[in-house]
């Protein structure tokens, strides 16, 4: 039963980051969607801010893989369910944030679009905060 409760930790922090990508970017592909209908010529700025919220669920995959190595099924369970719900959370609203520098750049406030980069590694920090929890676990 106790092994059960191991590979569960292994499953939510692969499934639970990479939900929460696949939410983030969908919010932030979105936006770029009604984007490109105003000004198609900021494409690679779209492009650029609708991938950030992935990179949370590649440290969800990264997080899967070093947890292997974890004996006690029940540290991989409260570091997988942790870790996952962190990366989850942060993509989610990293989407959001980005979304909201889409619109403004397709509004034409150019100069929206570094800051939007700014704004958008202030909840990535905390999926890295997660990921080291799991690497020194």
């Amino acid at each position: 039963m106790e092994l059960i409760l191991g590979y569960l930790g292994l499953g939510l922090v692969l499934a639970l980051a990479g939900i929460g990508s696949a939410i983030g970017t969908t919010i932030a592909g979105n936006a770029a969607e009604g984007g490109l209908k105003k000004r198609p010529e900021k494409s690679g700025n779209y492009m650029v801010l609708s991938a950030l919220p992935a990179t949370q669920g590649i440290y969800g995959f990264v997080a899967f893989f070093m947890m292997r190595a974890m004996e006690n099924p029940a540290t991989v369970f409260g570091v997988g369910l942790s870790v996952g719900l962190v990366c989850m959370i942060s993509a989610i609203r990293q989407g959001q944030v980005c979304a909201n520098g889409i619109v403004g750049i397709s509004q034409g406030h150019d100069k929206v679009f570094v800051q939007t980069l700014i704004y958008a590694a202030l909840p990535e920090f905390y999926a890295i905060l997660g990921l080291v929890g799991a690497l020194m676990a």
